[in-house]
This record gives C-alpha cells, sequence and structure tokens, in this order.
C-alpha cells in the first residue's frame, strides 16, 4: 500500500482536460468578444499557450487569429 504514495511513481492514466471553447453553449471566439480574449492573454499582452489553457488545436489558431485582429484594430 505504500507504493501508491511514491512521488516517483509513473502516472498510468493521463490527465486530459475537455476544451473550453468546444463544449455545448461555449462563447463564441470573436475580434469582438473582448472579455473572452483577455482571459488567454497575459499580463505582458502575450497569447497564453494552449498547453496551459487546454484549448484545442484548431480553436487555438483561431483564437490567436482574433487576438491579433483585435491588436490592430486597438480594442486589446
Amino acid at each position: 500500500s505504500l507504493n501508491k504514495l511514491s512521488l516517483f511513481q509513473r502516472n498510468d492514466g493521463k490527465f486530459s482536460k475537455k476544451c473550453p471553447l468546444s463544449i455545448k453553449n461555449a462563447p463564441v471566439v470573436d475580434y469582438k468578444n473582448i472579455g473572452l480574449l483577455k482571459k488567454y492573454i497575459s499580463d505582458n499582452g502575450k497569447i497564453i499557450s494552449s498547453k496551459i489553457t487546454s484549448v484545442s488545436f484548431g480553436k487555438q489558431k483561431k483564437l490567436t487569429k482574433e487576438i491579433k485582429k483585435a491588436k490592430i484594430l486597438g480594442l486589446l
């Protein structure tokens, strides 16, 4: 029973989190939705990685595109 408490034991089950932008009734990713875009930008103005936010690949690309568009228009 003490083997389960070992810090160096390998985790057999992979931890996966669902994409918050792919669920039912998810907010629309748009350059006009400033509240949503600010959640995915750091304090320095950089876009946060999908590894941290658990956003899917396709949604991350769209999110990046919309954030850049909002920055160009001066909304962020």
